[in-house]
């Protein structure tokens, strides 16, 4: 067993709430709330501009050519290829690009990536993919979830087919062997990683939460 899968045993409470929270269920049966998926479209495009900014951070930190490429080559198709999709999305809710790029982030979505963006810098390389994974393995279980929820198409089913296809499943796939190589190679880290995974884990969980319920700045 690599040690990936030690760390979603630890967070199988949080995958389990994950799954059975309101936006996701409602999302998959195509009932979702425009203005929460809307909030969404927004926050997660503002949450990715600081995503890719970890994986360029933790390209600087990797210990191998390969390794240096491919997390760089993330953070890139983070930028074109996913946060396409978002603004794909934001055309459909009379959204422009210039609209996602002065929404401001949420304090739930602030305190992810500022806490992700923390760890980029202070972080080990070992720390920093334990910090990231559960983002794409979320994301992966959640959407596969959510398509065996699915009982017929809707405006939603392109966020179901986007994180539950191949090549998002081959991203996923290459973070947990990244996550499993770490984590033999440096079992000291092993605490540090559980804990940055299992704080970036309860952070997806309330990034569903800020959506569903349209968190904004009180004051």
């Amino acid at each position: 067993m690599g040690f990936s899968d030690t760390l979603l045993d630890a967070g199988s409470d949080i995958w389990d709430a994950q799954k059975e929270h309101p936006f996701v269920v409602e999302l998959a049966a195509g009932d979702l709330d425009e203005a929460a998926f809307r909030h969404w479209v927004k926050q997660d495009y503002r949450y990715l501009l600081d995503y890719a900014r970890v994986f360029s951070l933790a390209g600087a930190k990797a210990d191998d050519e390969a390794t240096t490429r491919r997390l760089t080559g993330t953070a890139h198709a983070t930028l074109d290829d996913e946060m396409e999709l978002h603004r794909s999305f934001a055309a459909d809710y009379g959204l422009s690009p210039a609209d996602l790029e002065a929404v401001e982030q949420s304090p739930t979505c602030a305190a992810y990536t500022d806490f992700l963006v923390r760890t980029a810098h202070e972080g080990s390389i070992a720390e920093i993919a334990a910090a990231v994974y559960p983002c794409g393995q979320g994301y992966l279980d959640v959407a596969d979830h959510m398509a065996t929820l699915a009982t017929e198409t809707h405006r939603y089913t392109p966020f179901i087919e986007k994180y539950t296809s191949d090549a998002f499943r081959e991203t996923v796939a290459w973070m947990r062997d990244l996550v499993d190589r770490y984590g033999e190679a440096y079992p000291g880290e092993r605490d540090a990683m559980r804990a940055a995974f299992l704080r970036s884990a309860r952070l997806e969980h309330a990034f569903w939460e800020m959506c569903y319920t349209r968190e904004t700045w009180d004051v």
